[in-house]
């Protein structure tokens, strides 16, 4: 994973402590100036990653420079497409990929700061979904 990460989303490994087994006991990757830390899969210790919980139990949210160039990174890496890259009501521009893990990553860039009533006013506005 931390391989992948650092070709996907231009990560920079921090640090890595390896088990007994050879497996990953924790490890630190930096994406801009965000810090992630990670395990291999430990079900003794009831660290699973989301195919083998059937599902995710958390989302990753990361401010980037440059969302375009981050999204289509991860995309050329081999990550698939969960949201393209798209202006958002709230002042984001914002996209969302899977790994091949099955972990979402969405990717932003702030463009614009909304008050809470212009939020608001823009979701009222927007056409109801099906």
């Amino acid at each position: 994973a931390i391989e992948f990460y650092t070709k996907a989303f231009g990560a920079r490994e921090i640090m890595r402590v390896d088990g007994a087994d050879g497996k990953i006991m924790h490890a630190e990757i930096q994406i801009g100036d965000s810090r992630i830390m990670l395990t291999d899969e430990h079900p003794d210790m009831k660290a699973m990653g989301p195919k083998a919980l059937g599902g995710m139990s958390a989302q990753m949210y990361l401010y980037v420079e440059d969302v375009d160039a981050r999204f289509q990174q991860a995309v050329a890496a081999g990550a698939t497409v969960v949201m393209p890259v798209q202006d958002q009501f709230y002042g984001d521009r914002t996209g969302a990929v899977q790994d091949p893990f099955g972990h979402v990553w969405h990717f932003a860039t702030h463009k614009e700061e909304v008050s809470l009533e212009e939020v608001r006013k823009r979701l009222a506005a927007m056409p109801k979904r099906a």
